[in-house]
């Protein structure tokens, strides 16, 4: 387990790019549907229990949030897509947010989708996908709560999507079954992590 990522701490909550913190350094950012386990994932990731609170109402939070790892690298969880009970004006006021954070931002160095591998490539995650191959962002499709299914299943369906995914996306698409609960997938996606922020072994050295 890579100890850098033990140090994520939140750093602040925007709705609008306005609010978000200086365009500088590198981010990752995340996006999934509301009841795909994202805040989960983030938690297992940087091996903290509260570090992105998780709803029992899933889509409430409507923000993007910024964790910092260090003062160069952070990680963006952005608000949950396909759930929420709200208005459509105010839909497509997040809707319009959030596609001014992705287009605009220029420190956005790769993009992690989160699906349910019971449920994985809604039309929603193809939509991500296909933004993050227009911007040329590598992508990882990160297939979470694997422990539901049997570890044949979870690779058949990690093959299935991976085929998929290129098919619309190219080469520059990896596909991970996680699982925070059974930390399968952790040291896997932490490694990917290191590439895109750049972190070396001793981030301090």
């Amino acid at each position: 387990m890579n100890p850098f990522y033990q140090g994520a701490r939140f750093l602040t909550a925007a709705t609008r790019l306005a609010q978000a913190p200086e365009d500088s350094g590198r981010e990752i950012v995340l996006a999934g549907r509301s009841n795909a386990g994202k805040s989960s994932a983030i938690n297992a990731i940087c091996h903290q229990r509260a570090l992105a609170r998780t709803s029992k109402t899933p889509g409430r939070t409507q923000q993007l949030i910024f964790f910092q790892l260090d003062p160069e690298r952070r990680l963006v969880d952005l608000p949950g897509y396909g759930y929420a009970k709200v208005s459509e004006r105010i839909r497509l006021d997040w809707q319009a947010h959030m596609a001014d954070y992705l287009e605009r931002r220029r420190s956005i160095t790769a993009l992690v989708i989160v699906m349910d591998i019971r449920h994985p490539l809604t039309e929603p995650d193809r939509q991500m996908l296909a933004w993050g191959h227009a911007r040329g962002r590598p992508i990882l499709l990160l297939l979470t709560k694997a422990d539901k299914l049997k570890r044949g299943a979870v690779q058949t369906t990690r093959s299935t999507v991976l085929r998929e995914a290129r098919e619309m996306a190219g080469g520059m698409v990896e596909v991970i079954p996680f699982s925070s609960t059974e930390r399968i997938g952790v040291e896997q996606v932490q490694g990917m992590f290191d590439l895109w922020l750049d972190v070396r072994k001793d981030p301090g050295g």
